[in-house]
């Protein structure tokens, strides 16, 4: 497992300080570039999660369950669909962006200049929506089979760019004009174009133990994909648009508030990479066990995760709990900023291990492709803390206190589903069906 998931998280974290990098670049740029980017960041995320955990999830656990059970031309063929897939899910995020961007952020109480910021950023980042959708979803195949080298190779290619280049473009350098925060959206861009490309000829190439090629699409295995691709990216959905409505509910407490909640909650994404790394390797070998019909395993492979995940979150939770101000001091020294921050902090962070548990029962649940009740636990996180905080705040007048404690309830019951659907065998196939070979 730390062999499949070590190179991962190595590299995403490395991808992570850039985005933290970035945060700090824009930050001097003033308040309000930093809340527009804030405002951005939630949907840049689900983006990201959706490709790279949800859809991406679906790509590696049927490439993973294919070759569990010896299926070596359907594990090719999962390539060519996952690519079809990519592009139309990327075209899709596009769309959506340029279109519906003003009246999203203005919803989650963006105004005056802070809009603006946000949607400079927005458009020029999502110009690079397409590629970013196929650089994940190949590098979820790869994984599928293992093969975690080149997506970690490509991910730290990428942090080792962006350090430099989005400075250069933000702020200006020699014959590079200063283009503010859009700055930032073009480098991301920029790079993710040659990381596709890349990408691609090694996927042909056949290298890498799957090969690209054209050839005769097949319902049944955009079927494999889907049906654990699609439960996974709606449970991203639910997972940031409970940010969304939370930001929003914050909004209401002002917007030096939301710069507050905005940063305090881009640690919780910061944690993303960590548990995405083990998460993959829980998928990868749960996934391969599931194919091979050794559904003992599996579940012994998804336990240890769960729970080097949790000791992992609870470590990082408990210590911004007690000295918020070591991450919120790095983004701003606003005393609104630093008080709604650390109040977050201080309620939801000790609690983080319940997010350890979403996100390792999650990954597994992909692997052994029955994700029903781990979606429904992310509803019910969703409705706790972003219905009922919506709620509390805008109907009955509840402080940001009250709105946090409910955000850090919604964590604790979303964890208790997902344990006990992992204990009663709800999300585990009978001990024979994952060894049947399909033909089709």
């Amino acid at each position: 497992m730390m062999r499949l998931a070590l190179p991962t998280i190595g590299v995403l974290v490395a991808q992570t300080l850039v985005n933290v990098a970035e945060t700090f670049y824009v930050s001097r740029l003033g308040t309000e570039a930093l809340i527009g980017v804030a405002l951005v960041f939630p949907i840049w995320m689900l983006m990201t999660m959706m490709s790279a955990g949800g859809i991406g999830g679906g790509v590696a656990a049927a490439v993973a369950r294919a070759v569990g059970a010896r299926r070596h031309e359907d594990a090719n063929a999962l390539v060519l669909h996952a690519l079809v897939i990519a592009i139309a899910f990327g075209l899709l995020f596009s769309a959506l962006a340029l279109a519906l961007g003003g009246p999203l952020y203005g919803a989650l109480g963006g105004t005056g200049e802070a809009l603006h910021s946000a949607l400079t950023y927005s458009n020029f980042i999502f110009l690079s929506a397409v590629p970013i959708w196929i650089v994940n979803l190949l590098s979820a195949a790869l994984r599928g089979i293992g093969n975690v080298r080149v997506p970690a190779l490509v991910t730290f290619v990428g942090a080792a760019v962006l350090v430099p280049l989005s400075p250069a473009f933000i702020f200006g350098i020699g014959p590079i004009p200063g283009f503010g925060v859009a700055g930032a959206g073009i480098a991301v861009t920029l790079y993710y174009g040659a990381a596709t490309l890349a990408l691609l000829l090694y996927m042909a190439s056949g290298r890498s133990g799957l090969r690209l090629s054209l050839g005769r699409l097949r319902s049944s295995l955009f079927g494999d994909i889907l049906k654990v691709g699609l439960l996974a990216a709606l449970n991203t959905v639910q997972l940031n648009l409970m940010v969304m409505l939370v930001t929003a509910a914050v909004g209401r407490f002002g917007v030096d508030a939301i710069g507050g909640y905005g940063t305090a909650s881009r640690l919780d994404y910061v944690l993303v990479p960590i548990m995405f790394g083990l998460g993959t390797a829980i998928l990868t070998m749960v996934g391969t066990n599931i194919g091979a019909g050794d559904v003992a395993r599996a579940k012994k492979i998804a336990w240890f995760g769960t729970g080097i995940t949790i000791a992992f979150t609870e470590t990082v939770g408990l210590l911004v709990a007690l000295a918020p101000w070591l991450w919120i001091g790095l983004f701003s020294h606003d005393g609104a900023v630093l008080e709604t921050g650390s109040l977050y902090f201080r309620i939801v962070a000790p609690f983080y291990a319940a997010n350890g548990v979403i996100f390792a029962l999650g990954f597994a649940a992909q692997g052994s492709g029955r994700m029903g009740w781990i979606f429904l636990a992310g509803a019910v996180r969703l409705l706790v803390a972003a219905g009922g905080g919506w709620l509390a705040v805008a109907v009955f007048g509840f402080s940001e206190a009250a709105l946090f404690a409910l955000v850090a309830s919604a964590l604790v019951a979303a964890a208790a589903l997902c344990v006990a659907a992992a204990l009663s065998g709800t999300i585990w196939p009978a001990a024979d069906s994952g060894s049947k070979v399909r033909t089709s």
